[in-house]
């Protein structure tokens, strides 16, 4: 015999509040209502629709799981790519192997490596000729022309030389160009140089290349001059300069204002006359330029007689400072001004 629970309204009962034969009736827990319960949950006994979990969302989960997987699988690729090819990426403002490499030219050696092939190759004649020959063959490859091209004619003296610029292609290779002057002409020799561990050699001719081109500074711009201080500092400059030139440092600290270091020149020089003094108008510290002429001692070739001195014109830029009604120095150096007229 079948069971059933009474119903408000005689309703029907859904198919699944049928009992099975048999089954007894739960009590109900206590705050969850029991089986026997459910007609007083549902007003009208009704029960309303259930709904399905996770329905509305489980394709997303899916779809983001796929792409992480995908994510994976080409991070995986990519490195096993570079594992096996060898490559590998630098990041954007960092040095990368090229640098790195370039780097490791040893500079500094073939700089002077480069500076003995070229006080051998640009000085030459026929009457040194063999010498040249077995100088020269000490930084060539075997095999090459000692030589390097000379005919054996003419003559060439080197007066001076030193390097100008080095450029690095790669941790074996470099160009090195050096600034000389040979017979009374200044140029330029470019000269290419091979390094490894066991040693440096030049790599092939070297070539001529023009000096430095010349160029004209431009006009300074017109300053306001202060006539007074400058008639001051006339009345007191050239006893600073005689100072200067003798070296005598008690001298010297009369001149110099408090905390200024200038040390003189320790009688190179004796002093001659102030040219020229370009005072800016100003406060009590300023920047002017001064325009010395010096006697420089010198000596006939061979011969104890001392010969008349040789008068040499310098520009010098200088700070000076007012205390108590005079101008003291504070330091003194080269000026980037060439003199005006007298």
């Amino acid at each position: 015999m079948v069971r059933r629970a009474t119903l408000e309204r005689d309703q029907p009962l859904a198919a699944d509040d049928e009992d099975l034969p048999g089954a007894p009736v739960l009590p109900s827990r206590p705050g969850r209502p029991g089986r026997a319960d459910r007609a007083d949950r549902y007003p009208g006994g009704q029960r309303p629709a259930r709904r399905t979990r996770g329905a509305g969302g489980r394709w997303l989960v899916w779809l983001l799981r796929g792409v992480a997987w995908a994510v994976l699988l080409l991070i995986g690729y990519r490195g096993v790519a570079a594992i096996v090819t060898g490559q590998t990426s630098t990041p954007a403002g960092t040095r990368g192997p090229a640098v790195a490499s370039a780097s490791a030219f040893p500079a500094t050696m073939a700089e002077a490596y480069v500076l003995q092939f070229g006080s051998i190759y640009l000085d030459y004649s026929p009457a040194t000729a063999p010498q040249r020959k077995h100088e020269l063959a000490a930084f060539l490859p075997p095999g090459t022309d000692p030589q390097l091209g000379w005919n054996g004619a003419g003559s060439a003296r080197l007066q001076s030389e030193q390097v100008a610029s080095i450029r690095v292609q790669n941790a074996h290779q470099a160009v090195i160009t050096l600034l000389a002057r040979v017979n009374s002409r200044l140029l330029e020799l470019g000269v290419p140089v091979y390094s490894s561990a066991a040693g440096l050699v030049v790599s092939g001719e070297p070539a001529l290349l023009p000096p430095p081109a010349r160029v004209s500074p431009p006009q300074s711009s017109a300053v306001a001059t202060d006539p007074v201080t400058q008639a001051a500092l006339l009345t007191q400059l050239p006893a600073f300069f005689q100072a200067y030139a003798d070296g005598n440092k008690v001298t010297l600290d009369r001149f110099l204002a408090p905390g200024a270091k200038v040390t003189g020149l320790d009688g190179a020089v004796t002093f001659s006359s102030v040219s020229q003094v370009i005072v800016p108008s100003g406060g009590p510290t300023r920047r002017i330029t001064v325009t010395v002429v010096w006697r420089v001692p010198s000596a006939q070739p061979g011969s104890s007689v001392a010969a008349a001195p040789a008068g040499l014109e310098m520009t010098y830029q200088m700070t000076v400072v007012r205390r108590t009604g005079s101008w003291y120095v504070e330091s003194i150096g080269t000026s980037t001004q060439l003199p005006g007229p007298p």
